[in-house]
């Protein structure tokens, strides 16, 4: 019987480029950039979770139906994900240090307005032109990395960046809910746009480009392939399968968790902040655990079929069985204990999937491709919000109307879960790519 996903990498374009790769160590500087874009994406999730942690100061002040509220979580992404790919084609060209910096730049400064008296529209208006700064944000910085570290070494750093959105919500909710709760949920803006611009001059400062970049070598091993055979391709397509149900569980988690605890299960406001950074708590140690598993399998000769594929599916699969048991539990803690699991679980596929795609893309295109991939997946983030808000408002109850938005969750992530793990092939994907004939897997 066949051992899934045991094979080697194949293809004879697949092994020049890995022995080309594989010849390069990671540059000196590699790990401070990896840390530095870690607070990257710190600042980036902490801006994303704002809204949904000061969600019910926010709906009371604004007077805000259910509907309007999840309008407002849909908000974000109107433009997220078209900046992420004319952008993502802009790294191409440009390097990535002075995009970053511009990124980061709108974030901040998209975040003053909400400090002093503001209506529906306009925080609804400055929320869309955060969200077009921080769409490509995740792909540059991915593509960034990338040109500190070679393919086999690439998982684990992934993995820190990752960190950085479990982190930022991490450290930022205690922080700013104790704002929330004592000041107001303006300040709390205010507070992000400061954090944001120290960053900003962090960059500038210590940033700066990383040195593997494409070689005459590499790029003899690295034939353009046309887009369209890229963005078709199986293990692309199972890779936006797969992580649009991660992220339809993460967007209702940046949206309606804090919510959910308040005008759900009846927690405060004070309590509802720390119960918030649950499942990013799990969720970080899942991360963290994906990367180092998936590296040592590749490092001992599993394919990444199995290494990266198999890995990064099989949890989304089990968290979407895990939330689908919410509506049959007593109310309490055991559904706080099942949704923290359950979504946490989703952050194995944010590991895997971009070494994926870098496995069979040229580099020269890779930017764009990351982008494009990010630019497919996150637009679960425009309909996760505003389906829940749609269905807690016309519900019986408002709990009822929370149960239902969740196993609506559940039965995406199974389903993408399952997709994931019939589509995921990087192993053979470059050498089906490129037209050539990739040696057959070895059996058991």
């Amino acid at each position: 019987m066949a051992s899934i996903g045991l094979n080697r990498p194949t293809g004879l374009a697949s092994e020049r480029r890995g022995k080309i790769m594989s010849r390069q160590p990671a540059p000196k500087g590699a790990w401070r950039i990896t840390f530095l874009l870690f607070l990257f994406m710190l600042v980036n999730f902490a801006d994303k979770i704002v809204v949904g942690l000061a969600g019910v100061p926010i709906m009371t002040e604004l007077k805000l139906e259910p509907e309007q509220f999840g309008l407002l979580g849909s908000s974000f992404f109107f433009l997220f994900s078209i900046s992420a790919i004319v952008v993502g084609f802009i790294v191409n060209r440009i390097d990535t240090r002075w995009v970053l910096l511009a990124l980061a730049a709108i974030w901040a400064l998209a975040q003053f307005p909400m400090v002093g008296t503001v209506g529906f529209t306009t925080l609804l208006v400055c929320r869309i032109i955060l969200g077009a700064g921080e769409g490509p944000a995740g792909s540059v910085a991915v593509h960034a990395i990338y040109k500190w570290f070679p393919d086999e070494k690439r998982t684990l750093p992934t993995a820190v960046l990752s960190q950085g959105s479990a982190f930022g919500v991490i450290l930022a909710v205690p922080a700013l809910n104790w704002v929330v709760v004592n000041y107001s949920w303006h300040y709390a803006f205010g507070a992000l746009g400061v954090v944001g611009l120290m960053w900003v001059v962090a960059w500038l400062i210590l940033g700066k480009e990383g040195p593997l970049v494409q070689t005459v070598a590499m790029a003899k091993a690295d034939p353009r392939i046309p887009y369209l055979r890229l963005l078709t391709s199986r293990t692309f397509v199972g890779c936006c399968a797969a992580t649009f149900g991660a992220y339809w569980a993460l967007s209702l988690g940046l949206t309606w968790f804090t919510p959910f605890i308040i005008n759900g299960l009846g927690f405060s406001q004070q309590d509802a902040g720390w119960i918030s950074i649950l499942p990013w708590v799990f969720g970080a140690i899942v991360v963290l655990l994906t990367g180092w598993i998936s590296q040592v399998l590749v490092a001992r000769g599993v394919s990444t079929r199995g290494a990266r594929g198999v890995v990064g599916s099989v949890p989304l699969i089990v968290g979407g069985l895990i939330i689908a048991i919410l509506p049959h539990i007593g109310v309490g803690g055991l559904q706080i204990a099942l949704l923290v699991v359950g979504s946490g679980l989703c952050g194995s596929i944010y590991v895997v999937c971009a070494p994926m795609i870098g496995e069979f893309t040229p580099v020269s295109q890779r930017g764009a491709v990351i982008a494009i991939y990010g630019a497919i997946y996150t637009l679960a983030g425009i309909l996760a919000p505003a389906v829940m808000g749609s269905v807690i408002q016309h519900a019986a109850t408002i709990f009822d109307g929370y149960m239902t938005g969740f196993t609506i969750n559940a039965v995406i992530m199974v389903a993408s879960g399952l997709l994931g793990l019939a589509l995921l092939w990087p192993n053979t994907e470059r050498a089906r790519l490129l037209g050539q004939e990739a040696v057959q897997p070895k059996f058991a």
